[in-house]
């Protein structure tokens, strides 16, 4: 009887391995630029390369799914998206499933988004949740520059093990930056850090009172910061972690829960109250 052993699990075990060629690591890059149309936006410039593709579901309005076809994000993979949105266009960016962020050996996982808006452009940026296995070292940033007369909505989400498989993560670096600008102005900046016993730290009351999952909700509006309270009643029944708050021209709500599925049902009934508009069809599956 033959046994399949993976190079994490020599790691793991305290085996020396040996490092892995940078040639066989994933290079993704896309690039999108879209432009209004007579009926929903249309594609000016697509490029593709790597293992990342775009797929554009028939609905009705221009949804793009980005599709990895490698199945998830290993150390040493890169993935570089470069969005811009022409006057008037609006579109919704997805994931055709949950990313997976997988151990890594030495070097990280790197993402980075770059996304530009013109005025009238709305950018609805909604991936699935990204699920972070045991061992994962994943950097990523996100810059958005757009015009003050533009919209812009993320929801994003860390899972940090999968609850029915029992596991949790306790050593992992997760590093992730967001820069965003009006007019070429800044006017928010994150950077969240977490690193080493995750699921210790996330049981602690100051930082994840037991969560399992935890996502933030973005707005970035000319009416953000007066459709506050409105977020805040769509989510009085929510039995996890929220809080919600808005200035300059931007709405944010953060969200925690020892449940990640009760977090996902409360998210596609949120996101589809507040921006007015059914999630794709991915985020029902």
């Amino acid at each position: 009887m033959l046994d399949a052993i993976s190079l994490s699990d020599l790691s793991s075990s305290g085996v020396a391995v040996p490092a892995l060629p940078s040639y066989i690591r994933a290079r993704g890059n896309l690039s999108l630029r879209l432009k209004k149309g007579p009926h929903k936006s249309a594609i000016v410039d697509l490029r593709e390369a790597g293992g990342y593709r775009l797929k554009f579901p028939r609905a009705e309005q221009c949804e793009a799914m980005i599709v990895n076809t490698g199945g998830g994000l290993a150390g040493g993979d890169q993935l570089h998206f470069d969005l811009a949105l022409e006057e008037g266009a609006t579109a919704v960016i997805s994931t055709q499933s949950a990313e997976k962020i997988y151990r890594a050996e030495s070097d990280a996982s790197e993402v980075n988004l770059d996304f530009t808006l013109a005025p009238q452009a709305h950018l609805y940026w909604l991936p699935q949740e990204s699920i972070v296995f045991d061992g994962a070292y994943l950097r990523r940033k996100m810059q958005l520059n757009l015009s003050s007369r533009a919209c812009f909505a993320a929801f994003e989400g860390f899972v940090f093990g999968r609850q029915a498989m029992g596991e949790t993560v306790q050593d992992a670096h997760i590093e992730d930056d967001w820069m965003i600008r009006r007019e070429g102005r800044l006017i928010f900046a994150e950077r969240l850090r977490l690193s080493g016993d995750l699921a210790d730290q996330l049981t602690r009351p100051a930082l994840g009172h037991g969560a399992r999952v935890a996502a933030t909700f973005l707005y970035v509006a000319p009416d953000a910061e007066s459709r506050l309270e409105e977020a805040r009643r769509l989510l009085d029944d929510y039995q996890g972690i929220w809080g919600a708050s808005a200035w300059n021209g931007l709405l944010t709500i953060r969200f925690l829960d020892s449940e990640p599925a009760r977090l996902r049902r409360q998210a596609i009934v949120f996101l589809q109250t507040f921006l007015g508009f059914a999630l794709p069809r991915v985020w029902q599956c």
